[in-house]
């Protein structure tokens, strides 16, 4: 067990953390595109009576409208919102520049979403204690190139440093963000003055389960909680959750910035506008998902092991079904036919309100082993090498699996992102 120092504080005293968080980013985005907006309650997200909010104008948050919120309570709460359907492609191209701004202060920068990063700058600070100029910076630079705003928590933890960027954030109003800070700082020394007097709720990990049963030990604070001896919580919690809420209340978070975090998986999945109950289209959209899945992998030159498709049903019971294929794959087709195998074995009967598709145990793309067949006529990897060479001369869309074809609109291939926050309209 670690030792709390006789001064109270963790043992790493360094405060050479960052915690960078774009605020509201996704209508943030669209307002800076459409300035008309900048005093509407503007929401990003699935536009139908199935979508869900991805993310709300700090005008819309006034109305108590909040990210992952379902999009027809969000209308109930604001009837005048601005819905806008969102544009993922246009979300990652800012993501990008706005990252390349961090990598420009230093190398070890850990992505947690689009507009979401921890950085280290412990290397830049040759022993001054300069972290919060760092962090000014940052936001300063951000704004400049992007007429974006940003949040961040400094700290000598990533866990502190995300916690602190809560008090720097603005918040909401009728008229639009009403700022803080913009920076805050959790100074060396001050870790559990700070932390201490927070809801325990705050704490990674304490979810409505957790937090129920430590509220009944008479747990309401993170003081409580440090107070408790170890055993006690791991007793009444097992011994993984009660070592790590123990270590949280004490400000202790060992774990670095982790540089090029690979995906564990990649997939696509989407709500249907109504429930599907016939094979047919939902094997269509088996093999959309598929095609932008094995897209997404061949640009990563990756392919997965393991298979996995998800169904959830009209009352929103959900399954999954999953395969270790004998060999590594990353074709459409391929990708296609071993989901309808998995899909076969689900009785759909009840109607199907999502599907998703995705492959996990990614590993860099190898040489295949080629069948006799592939030997005689080629192999279907070949087919889709050429096909990704065609998309990458012609777009996206100049080629495809012929059942996404529709007469008269061309192909109907999924993109990474669309339908990501529910159906927009029927298929």
């Amino acid at each position: 067990m670690s030792e709390t120092r006789l001064d109270g504080r963790p043992p790493d005293g360094t405060l050479g953390f960052l915690h960078v968080d774009m605020d509201a980013f996704f209508a943030s985005v669209e307002i800076r595109r459409h300035p008309e907006l900048l005093h509407e309650p503007v929401v990003v997200g699935g536009t139908g009576d199935r979508g869900v909010v991805a993310a709300a104008s700090y005008v819309a948050r006034s109305f108590g409208i909040y990210s992952a919120m379902p999009s027809a309570q969000a209308r109930r709460l604001c009837p005048h919102a601005v819905f806008l359907p969102g544009d993922h492609a246009h979300y990652a191209e800012v993501s990008e520049r706005v990252m390349a701004i961090f990598h420009d202060v230093t190398p070890l920068v850990e992505p947690l979403s689009m507009d979401e990063a921890f950085l280290d700058v412990r290397g830049a600070l040759h022993g001054e204690n300069i972290a919060p100029q760092i962090a000014k910076a940052v936001r300063d630079r951000v704004f400049e190139t992007e007429q974006l705003t940003c949040s961040v928590g400094v700290a000598t933890n990533k866990f502190l440093a995300k916690l602190a960027t809560e008090r720097a954030k603005p918040r909401p109003s009728a008229t639009g963000p009403v700022f803080g800070s913009g920076v805050h700082v959790i100074d060396t020394g001050a870790e559990l003055d700070f932390l201490h007097p927070l809801p325990v709720r705050d704490l990674w990990g304490v979810g409505p389960a957790t937090g129920a049963k430590l509220s009944r030990m008479g747990i309401e604070t993170v003081g409580d909680l440090a107070a408790q001896p170890e055993r006690h919580l791991t007793g009444a919690l097992g011994n993984a959750a009660g070592l790590h809420l123990h270590r949280l209340a004490h400000a202790r978070d060992e774990r670095p910035v982790e540089v090029g975090r690979e995906a564990k998986s990649i997939g696509h999945e989407e709500t249907f506008p109504k429930d599907l109950t016939d094979r047919g289209r939902l094997g269509r959209q088996l093999i959309r998902m598929a095609d932008a899945v094995a897209g997404r992998l061949r640009d990563a030159d990756l392919a997965g092991r393991t298979l996995t498709v998800k169904v959830r049903f009209a009352d929103f019971t959900t399954i999954t079904r999953s395969s270790t294929l004998s060999e590594p794959l990353n074709g459409g087709l391929a990708i296609a036919r071993a989901a309808e195998r998995l899909l076969d074995t689900v009785d759909i009967d009840a109607g199907v309100r999502l599907l998703g598709v995705s492959m996990s145990q990614l590993a860099e793309l190898t040489a295949e082993q080629l069948s006799l067949d592939d030997l005689v006529g080629g192999s279907w990897s070949d087919a889709d090498d050429v096909v990704g060479e065609i998309r990458d001369r012609f777009g996206g869309d100049a080629i495809g699996p012929a059942t996404l074809s529709r007469p008269g609109t061309g192909l109907s291939r999924m993109k990474q992102g669309q339908r990501q926050w529910g159906p927009d309209q029927d298929l």
